[in-house]
């Protein structure tokens, strides 16, 4: 399986449920993802732990009036479908109550920080 798709899922999962934090085998990409994502305000904290002598990633999660802060995750480029978005290409999402996420030159980044920027990448997915 995809193992940004696997990340997304746990996060998604274990804000439905209620859990405080939630722990995610170590990847650098991961680990990007996850810089943007508590920048956005989406998870408020990540940290780089050791289980059993393999790396692994701790989130701690948002909620918002008991609500989570991530409620739905659409992944838009996948391992069988890659999806490149220019500058012209990259739209809010719901409204600007979600968050695209893009692999770019410039390295991840969220849409609206990719507008700034000028450049497009890869899309990898859409949260709300």
């Amino acid at each position: 399986m995809d193992s940004i798709s696997n990340m997304l899922i746990v996060i998604k999962n274990g804000s439905k449920v209620g859990k405080e934090s939630v722990v995610l085998p170590y990847s650098k990409m991961k680990q990007a993802i996850l810089e943007c994502l508590k920048k956005e305000g989406y998870v408020s904290n990540i940290s780089k732990k050791t289980l059993k002598e393999q790396s692994v990633l701790e989130v701690v999660l948002v909620y918002v009036d008991k609500k989570p802060k991530i409620s739905e995750v659409e992944r838009i480029s996948k391992q069988s479908r890659r999806v490149y978005f220019g500058v012209k290409d990259i739209h809010r999402v719901r409204n600007g109550s979600g968050l695209l996420v893009l692999s770019t030159p410039k390295g991840i980044l969220s849409g609206k920080d990719a507008r700034k920027e000028q450049v497009g990448g890869e899309a990898l997915f859409r949260v709300w």
